[in-house]
């Protein structure tokens, strides 16, 4: 871990001796769920002096059905997060699918997140590289964490070294996921800041048919052993009352219970570093 360069952000740098937690729910589903979660984190951390970036995604675009809900789309989605950023002078990280959605996305988000199942898309990582952003490459279901140093050299050589990967599990079929705490140490060894991804790494991929499905009660044990394992990020995805929301409720967290969790967090990842 002494190797990890850190990543700059606002008046705080990732990767160093304070943990950074990147929350918030998976789709952006009202102003009013965003408002709550995003005022609702922002006091907890405060509490608990964790540095925090707000997430949501503007557009879910890998969703299981075509009939799936998948956000407000970019424009108004841009809109909605740039209000949360002013509101609560908070960083912002949010999903791009496209080459073309780089350059807008990166005038409110600070962290530009490829998401999992196009982290080898060149043009992608290129286009978010070159906002001179940070940049969150979440390895693939399918990949070997060994295999995330190509990617990462795609965004160097790109002129970018604001880098940050993210672990959410390998898929081995038939609806799961398997977590191998291995992955966070090699990929460490890249010389990155590595998060891992909670709540994912929970899902069911497809296992509701037209929907994911996944199991809550275990995001707590994978996210200690991820603080035990040495990662320097954790992301969840939180929702005021995830049983009702429209994208991936089953692997959410409530808010409510977030606070219990960051504080044990937060106590395993001191004392890994002590």
């Amino acid at each position: 871990m002494e190797n990890i360069k850190t990543v700059k952000l606002k008046n705080f740098e990732i990767g160093g001796d304070k943990l950074t937690i990147l929350a918030g729910p998976c789709a952006i589903e009202s102003m009013e769920i965003l408002d709550e979660t995003a005022k609702g984190l922002k006091e907890i951390t405060n509490r608990l002096d964790i540095n925090f970036v707000f997430k949501s995604s503007f557009d879910k675009a890998n969703r299981s059905s075509i009939n799936s809900f998948r956000g407000p789309g970019l424009k108004k989605g841009l809109e909605m997060l740039a209000a949360i950023k002013s509101k609560y002078d908070l960083p912002i990280v949010t999903d791009i699918h496209t080459p073309d959605q780089a350059d807008p996305v990166a005038e409110v988000a600070d962290i530009l997140q490829i998401p999992a199942f196009l982290c080898r898309q060149t043009d992608l990582l290129v286009a978010a590289a070159k906002t001179g952003k940070i940049v969150n490459i979440k390895k693939g279901q399918f990949l070997a964490p060994e295999q995330m140093g190509s990617l990462i050299k795609k965004v160097e050589d790109s002129g970018n070294t604001n880098i940050m990967v993210t672990d959410r599990g390998v898929t081995f079929g038939y609806n799961n996921l398997v977590v191998d705490f291995r992955a966070i140490p090699i990929m460490q060894s890249f010389g990155y800041p590595v998060v891992f991804d909670a709540t994912h790494s929970v899902q069911l991929p497809g296992a509701g048919g037209t929907c994911s499905g996944g199991d809550r009660k275990f995001v707590p044990v994978l996210a200690k052993a991820a603080m035990a394992a040495g990662a320097n990020v954790l992301f969840f995805e939180i929702h005021p009352d995830p049983d009702c929301a429209k994208c991936d409720g089953p692997n959410m967290i409530p808010l409510d219970k977030a606070e219990d969790l960051f504080k044990i967090c937060k106590q395993i990842f001191q004392l890994v570093r002590a």
